[in-house]
């Protein structure tokens, strides 16, 4: 399915040539996964500066869960560029703000009032997060899960459960976080486990009247794509409860439609105290943010929460669009419809003979699959993945790896990709695979 690339002025740049310069240029520690630099791309294709086209099951790391280059996103920016493209909020604040914080406040599950503040990043959005907590309880503790991901910030790196690449050489860290196992049935932690492993911390480490929040991804994301069941989440709720503590869910990569619902914690039936959310929520424009229970959120003093490009008006624009598109196109449905896709396929693959295929998972389309030896659980193989990665996108198709293990596919299509274009890309992995 060729399609013509759409002209740019990049018809002289080669791969190589780019990826020595950005060797010169940028420093090692921003990883890139694929040496090939995007020139084009349209909802779920992505074209390099060479003219060689991709199947996108990235979209940026859950970003682009609309699809690349929606028209009714770029025309609501478009026309925001025209009035003004920034005046900070804190200074002389604008309509678009207010509007995206209210319809993000009636969508988040439970029935307390809520409230939003926008912010730029994720990590800026999780930072924020434990602030709101803590101001709102007078306790420092915060209790985050083994191989969560929660951003680059000294804050987010302390409540990453993961310390390689993440951690490497930039301690010390701020104190009063304590990281428990999340429950992962595959690898032989159960949840009984998980949270005994909270009362031991109890009685060894903390005191449960000193921690102000537990923090956890509804879906673990670099972790491995692992999620939570709803007994879990249900049995943290009344954790919190007991003790009056908080419980903050990390949504930045299950959020806006992947799971099959506009947040992953509705699988749950459970109401976080907070919510923080980023990536998917306006189609690739920068923005972020922190929703959570009214009183909650109204802890902190005036001035102690903000940013100067926070809640930037094209990323409100944008994410009031991205809510429009998730309900007029119904990509919660789709989402599950994909999952649905992308499971019957991967079991096929794995049936007909193809034993790396461990454990399938797929909450929506939040997908993955592990690559072991000979289908053994405890015989993760990350040299096969890595291989399967790079293969991959030689012949065309735009994957990505994680898990704390090193031997996780995973898989975030746009919710706007056809069933032709998404069949395509998996026929593409049938072959690299075999």
């Amino acid at each position: 399915m060729l399609k013509k690339l759409k002209s740019t002025n990049t018809e002289t740049l080669k791969n190589k040539d780019l990826w020595a310069r950005r060797e010169n240029a940028v420093p090692r520690g921003v990883g890139s996964m694929h040496q090939r630099f995007s020139a084009y791309a349209k909802n779920a294709e992505v074209w390099d500066v060479e003219g060689k086209r991709y199947v996108d099951f990235a979209t940026g790391i859950a970003v682009t869960n609309t699809g690349h280059g929606d028209p009714r996103i770029l025309e609501a920016v478009k026309a925001q560029i025209d009035n003004f493209s920034h005046t900070c909020f804190q200074v002389t604040p604008y309509e678009s703000y207010i509007a995206l914080a209210e319809k993000l406040n009636a969508l988040a599950p439970g029935d307390t009032p809520k409230k939003t503040i926008f912010l730029t990043t994720g990590a800026e959005a999780v930072e924020n997060a434990v602030k709101i907590a803590r101001a709102a309880t007078g306790r420092p503790g915060v209790i985050a899960f083994k191989g969560g991901f929660h951003g680059r910030t000294m804050m987010g790196m302390a409540l990453t459960g993961k310390v390689a690449p993440y951690k490497v050489g930039f301690g010390p860290f701020p104190q009063g976080i304590y990281h428990v196992p999340y429950p992962v049935p595959y690898h032989g932690v159960t949840e009984d486990m998980a949270l005994e492993a909270v009362a031991d911390l109890f009685k060894a480490d903390i005191a449960p009247e000193d921690v102000a929040a537990i923090i956890l991804e509804p879906v673990q994301g670099e972790g491995g794509f692992y999620a939570a069941s709803p007994t879990f989440m249900q049995a943290l709720r009344k954790l919190c409860d007991t003790h009056g503590m908080l419980l903050i869910c990390d949504e930045i990569q299950t959020g806006f439609a992947r799971t099959g619902r506009v947040f992953a914690t509705e699988h749950a039936g459970i109401e976080p105290d907070l919510i923080t959310v980023a990536k998917a929520m306006a189609g690739g424009f920068p923005i972020s943010g922190v929703i959570g229970k009214a009183a909650v959120m109204d802890a902190a003093a005036p001035g102690g929460l903000g940013g100067t490009y926070g809640g930037s008006p094209l990323g409100c624009v944008a994410g009031l669009k991205v809510l429009d598109i998730i309900k007029e196109d119904r990509l919660c449905e789709r989402a599950d419809e994909i999952g649905a896709l992308f499971k019957a396929r991967l079991t096929a693959m794995r049936d007909s003979g193809l034993k790396e295929i461990g454990e399938i998972r797929a909450l929506g389309a939040m997908i993955a699959i592990e690559i072991v030896k000979d289908g053994v659980a405890d015989a993760p193989d990350p040299a096969r993945t890595t291989e399967i990665v790079k293969a991959a996108a030689e012949a065309g198709l735009i994957l990505l790896s994680c898990g704390i293990r090193g031997n996780v596919i995973r898989f975030l299509p746009a919710l706007t990709a056809p069933d032709e274009i998404l069949n395509e890309g998996l026929d593409i992995l049938d072959a690299v695979m075999r």
